[in-house]
Formats: C-alpha cells, structure tokens, sequence
C-alpha cells in the first residue's frame, strides 16, 4: 500500500481546506457536501454522537454560526492508498479557552472525497 502518496494528499489537502472554509463562512451546502450522504456517516463530539447526514444536516442548520469560529492551529494528514486519508486538526476556538481536535476519516467516493466519520473533543489549556 502506498502511504501519502502526494497527488493523494494534495486532494485530501484541498478537500480538508474547503471544509475548513465552509466551517469559517458557515456555508451549510459545501459542509454537507463534504460529508458522505449516508445513514452511516458519524460526527460525534462532547456535547453528541449524530449519526446519518439527515441528523448532521439538522445539527448545522440548528448552530449558531458563531459556534464554529475558530483559529486553526496544526493540521496533519495521512493518506493510505488512493481512497482513505485520516485528517487530524488542532484549533482553538474563538469564544472557548480549550484547545479543540478534530479527527476526520475521509474516503473516496466516485472521484470525491468525503468525510465518514468526524470526532471533535477539547482540553484545557495547562497553566505554564
């Protein structure tokens, strides 16, 4: 198998980037795009575990688009193959003193990358 083969992560990259757009600009059609149009699809964080792009399609159009703001810190991608990439985030957003991650299974599905499952936790920040 290859491992980050680099016309592989410069797809992953750029489909990781729109995302992170649409986080920032909260554009709900290009972040459910990103994810893959299934039943199966998971997004799970602290506050809940969504399954199925029905229920993450409401949580979007339910959130405030403030809630999303964020300062992107670190971003590391491993890609295995042509079709599956891993995508680990680190943030901090911007009403929140918690470091946030965001782990991310993307596949490829007919060409398209897509999200198959999404986990955001945070931690308190350690006094120096």
């Amino acid at each position: 198998m290859n491992i980050d083969d680099p016309l592989v992560l410069a797809e992953v990259e750029a489909a990781s980037d729109r995302y992170e757009a649409a986080l920032q600009s909260n554009d709900l059609d290009t972040l459910d795009a990103s994810f893959w149009q299934d039943s199966r699809v998971m997004r799970v964080s602290a506050k809940d575990e969504l399954q199925g792009i029905e229920n993450i399609r409401r949580f979007r159009a339910g959130r405030p688009p403030t809630d999303a703001a964020r300062d992107y810190l670190s971003r590391d991608i491993t890609c295995f193959g042509d079709h599956s990439a891993i995508v680990n985030i680190t943030f901090l957003r911007k009403a929140d003193t918690r470091v946030g991650r965001q782990t991310q299974t993307w596949v490829r599905f007919n060409g398209s990358w897509r999200i198959v499952s999404a986990h955001i936790s945070f931690r308190e920040i350690p006094n120096p």
